[in-house]
C-alpha cells in the first residue's frame, strides 16, 4: 500500500489565509496528502503569505530560509521535500521569489491554489513552477470539499469565505492587485458549505471576506442578494448557534445589515469596522470614499439598534503627509467610539501604491512614536473592556480543551478567551459562565449550574 504523503500548510495574515490554508489541504487530500503539524516531517510544505505589510514579506523570506535548512536535512536522508510560496507575496512577486530563494519550487497566487495537485505533478519532471495569473474559472468551484472528518478535526468554529477581492482601491494598500476585483459567491453555495459544516459539528461560523459588506452574490432568485440577507438565511441552518462576518468597509454599512444587528440573536454583537484615520484630511489622501462623521454615523446606527454591540477596527498612523494635528484627530476619534480592541500600524510603503510614491513620507521615529501613544490608549480601553465583564454571567462557546487538566477555552460574543474547568463533552456548547477574573489576554470564569444544572465540572 502506498504511505501518503505529508503537507505541512503554514498560514501568514488575515483570516482569509487561514480559510485558504485549510482549502489547500483539502484540494491536496485526493491526490494522496493528509496533514502533519510537523514542518520537518513534510513532504510539502506550503507558506500561504500576507503582502498587507512590508515586515510581512520579510517574515516570509526568513520563513524560506527556515523551510530550506528542513529540506536540505530530508535531502541528506534521501527524501524529497517541496516548498511552495502561496497567497498575496506569490501573487505579487511571482518569479522574483524562486530568483531570491532558489529552494522554492512553486509559487501559486492566491486565486490558483485549486490548481495545486496538477502543478505539483509537473514539479515531478523537474520542473519550477510560477502561476500568479487570475484564472477562468471560478476556484471555488474546482476545489475538492472537505471530508466530515477533516472539518471535525479543525474545531467547532469556521471561517467561510463569501466574497473576495477589493474596487475601493485605498492607496496604501496591494489587496486589489493581489486578490483582484470584488467577487461574491452564490447564496446557496455558501449555504451548502455551512450545512456541511454544521453537520460535521461546527457551531459558529465567520463569514470572510476584504469588503465582506459588500456581499452581492446571487440568491436564490437570481437577484443580488445582500450580506444582510446572507445571515437571515444562514441563522436558519440546525446546529448553527453564532454568525460574525469580516471585515467591513463604513461605505457599505447598509440599513439592513444594521437591521439584522437588531433581530438575529446569533448574529455577535461584535464588529470589526476598519476606519484607518480620523482626519477627513487623511481619509481622502488614503482614498478611504468615507469621512470621519460618515464613520461615526454608522457605530451610532449600529449602537441604536444592538445597545450592547462593541467595535474593533484598523488604525494606519504616520500616513504620507500626516501632520501632529491630523493623529490627534485619530486619539479624538479612538476616545469618542471607545473600542473593545483594534489593530495599529505604523504606515509602510507597498511597491506598487499610489501612497509609496507620495511627497511628505513622515519619518520613522516620528510614526512609531505615534504608534506607541495610539496603542496606550486603545490598550486603556481594551483592558477596561475586559474588567467590565468581572462579575457579570456572559454566554461561552466551549472550543477546546486548555491547557490544565480539566480545564476547556471557548469565547464570549465579544471573542474575548474564557477558560473554565468543565467536563471535555461540553466542548461545542454555548454555556452560562460567571466571569471572576482577567489574566493579560484571557477571562476566567466558573460555568453558573443554577442556569443549567447538568454543566458539571471536570471531577465533580
Amino acid at each position: 500500500m502506498t504511505q501518503p504523503r505529508k503537507v505541512h500548510v503554514k498560514s501568514f495574515g488575515c483570516q482569509m489565509n487561514v480559510y485558504d490554508s485549510n482549502r489547500m489541504a483539502d484540494v491536496l487530500a485526493p491526490a494522496g496528502y493528509v496533514e502533519t503539524a510537523q514542518m520537518a516531517d513534510a513532504d510539502l510544505v506550503i507558506l500561504n503569505t500576507c503582502n498587507i505589510r512590508e515586515k510581512a514579506v520579510d517574515k516570509v523570506y526568513s520563513e524560506i530560509g527556515r523551510v530550506r535548512e528542513f529540506k536540505e536535512a530530508a535531502a541528506a536522508e534521501g527524501r524529497e521535500m517541496l516548498i511552495a510560496v502561496a497567497g498575496c507575496v506569490a501573487q505579487a512577486e511571482g518569479k522574483e521569489i524562486t530568483r531570491r530563494a532558489g529552494a522554492v519550487d512553486l509559487v501559486v497566487g492566491s486565486q490558483n491554489y485549486h490548481r495545486l495537485p496538477g502543478m505539483i505533478a509537473k514539479l515531478r519532471e523537474g520542473e519550477k513552477l510560477v502561476d500568479t495569473e487570475f484564472p477562468v474559472e471560478d476556484k471555488f468551484d474546482s476545489m475538492a470539499q472537505p471530508s466530515r472528518a477533516a472539518i471535525a478535526k479543525r474545531g467547532v468554529t469556521s471561517f467561510v469565505t463569501v466574497q473576495e477581492g477589493c474596487d475601493k482601491f485605498c492607496t496604501f494598500c496591494v489587496v486589489p492587485y493581489t486578490r483582484g476585483a470584488e467577487i461574491s459567491r452564490p447564496v446557496m453555495k455558501i449555504v451548502a458549505d455551512v450545512e456541511k459544516l454544521a453537520d460535521a459539528g461546527v457551531r459558529e461560523i465567520t463569514l470572510i471576506g476584504q469588503n465582506v459588506n459588500a456581499y452581492h452574490g446571487d440568491g436564490p432568485d437570481g437577484r443580488p442578494a445582500t450580506l444582510a440577507g446572507l445571515l437571515y438565511r444562514l441563522a436558519e441552518t440546525p446546529g448553527i448557534v453564532r454568525l460574525r462576518y469580516t471585515t467591513s468597509h463604513p461605505l457599505d454599512m447598509r440599513d439592513d445589515l444594521v437591521d439584522a444587528h437588531r433581530d438575529l440573536p446569533a448574529l455577535m454583537p461584535y464588529v470589526h469596522l476598519p476606519v484607518q484615520s480620523g482626519s477627513d484630511r487623511i481619509l481622502a489622501v488614503m482614498n478611504r470614499r468615507h469621512t470621519r462623521r460618515h464613520y461615526l454615523d454608522a457605530v451610532e446606527k449600529l449602537r441604536a439598534a444592538r445597545p450592547d454591540l462593541a467595535f474593533s477596527s484598523d488604525f494606519i498612523v504616520g500616513f504620507p503627509g500626516e501632520t501632529e494635528q491630523d493623529f490627534r484627530d485619530t486619539l479624538a476619534l479612538v476616545e469618542e467610539v471607545n473600542y473593545a480592541g483594534a489593530y495599529t500600524f505604523a504606515y509602510s510603503p507597498r511597491h506598487g501604491t499610489p501612497a509609496a510614491d507620495m511627497d511628505n513620507q513622515v519619518p520613522a521615529g516620528e510614526s512609531h512614536a505615534r504608534l506607541l501613544r495610539l496603542q496606550a490608549v486603545i490598550t486603556q480601553q481594551w483592558q477596561a473592556f475586559n474588567a467590565s465583564s468581572v462579575g457579570k454571567t456572559v454566554d461561552v462557546l466551549l472550543e477546546k480543551p486548555g491547557r490544565l487538566t480539566g480545564q476547556l477555552v471557548g469565547k464570549t460574543p465579544y471573542l474575548q478567551t474564557v477558560q473554565v474547568m468543565a467536563r471535555p463533552e461540553l466542548i461545542g456548547r454555548v454555556v452560562p459562565v460567571a466571569i471572576t477574573g482577567t489574566g493579560t489576554n484571557t477571562l476566567f470564569g466558573d460555568i453558573v449550574r443554577q442556569h443549567a444544572p447538568e454543566l458539571a465540572t471536570a471531577g465533580a
